[in-house]
């Protein structure tokens, strides 16, 4: 019998490259001098390495999560919905209440070779403060072989 649907090999972002990314992030984040909670998710949003620095505000822990999930299930950095959604009112009034959906920066998709294997998601200081420390944790992918 003929397969009617091919198999479909997806890659995900390792447990090991993710704890190196957290490691890098969490460097950057001491550097700033300011608590981040800090967030790598797979491809399809689940958790796989987090990290809150001592100090880190309450918020910031499902907010960095949620970064991560936006940026890894839309394959989208947060950052760029605003500029999509700005002048579309009901657009951007509406989709705010998309659960999970953040809409400003500090989460970023991982992507290796242009393939998407995560998310990473930061909260914790001024969301130009989290987008330097995802800047720092992709940094990690650069240093790959």
């Amino acid at each position: 019998m003929e397969k009617l649907i091919p198999a479909i090999e997806s890659k995900n972002i390792s447990l090991a490259l993710a704890n190196k990314m957290l490691e890098a992030a969490l460097v950057k984040g001491k550097e700033l001098g300011m608590p981040f909670s800090i967030s790598i998710v797979d491809r399809v949003g689940n958790l796989k390495a987090f990290a809150a620095m001592d100090g880190a505000p309450v918020l910031s822990l499902e907010i960095a999560q949620n970064k991560a999930f936006s940026a890894a299930t839309y394959n989208r950095a947060t950052h760029e919905w605003y500029d999509r959604l700005k002048d579309d009112p009901p657009l951007l009034h509406g989709i705010v209440h998309t659960p999970r959906l953040i809409i400003f920066g500090g989460g970023y998709p991982i992507k290796i070779k242009n393939e998407l294997i995560g998310g990473v998601g930061v909260s914790g200081g001024h969301y130009t403060h989290d987008m330097q420390v995802c800047q720092e944790a992709l940094e990690v992918l650069n240093n790959l072989e």
